[in-house]
């Protein structure tokens, strides 16, 4: 079970941190991904962590801006957003799967979703 928070309204250049709380039996082989999709688009990924060691991957766009992280003792998945600009509006949604780390980024392979939570960027 994955639940989503910390949306909002921001300034362009501002930063917004979201958080994903999980509920799991086990957390070993978990993958946490983060989705968006911004208004009138398809939905895309953002970026993805393992809870086994922690590694990170993110898109393109958000790269070098975004920083993905998990709390083990409140086991959380956290979304840092810098330099966030208007097009990073969009609904932003937290997945799961558990497995793989390759496929993570596509959301066929992703069994669990939070509701999203809106984040709106003004210029």
């Amino acid at each position: 079970q994955l639940q989503a928070s910390g949306g909002g309204v921001v300034q362009a250049g501002g930063s917004l941190r979201l958080s994903c709380a999980a509920s799991a039996r086990t957390f070993a082989s978990l993958v946490v991904s983060w989705f968006r999709q911004p208004p009138g688009k398809e939905r895309e990924f953002v970026g993805l962590i393992s809870w086994r060691d922690g590694t990170t991957n993110y898109a393109d766009i958000v790269k070098g801006r975004f920083t993905i992280s998990r709390d083990n003792a409140r086991n959380t998945v956290s979304l840092q957003m810098n330099t966030l600009k208007p097009e990073d509006t969009a609904v932003y949604y937290c997945a799961a799967r558990f497995g793989s780390v390759a496929v993570g980024r596509y959301e066929k392979y992703n069994n669990y979703w939070g509701h999203g939570t809106l984040v709106t960027v003004s210029s």
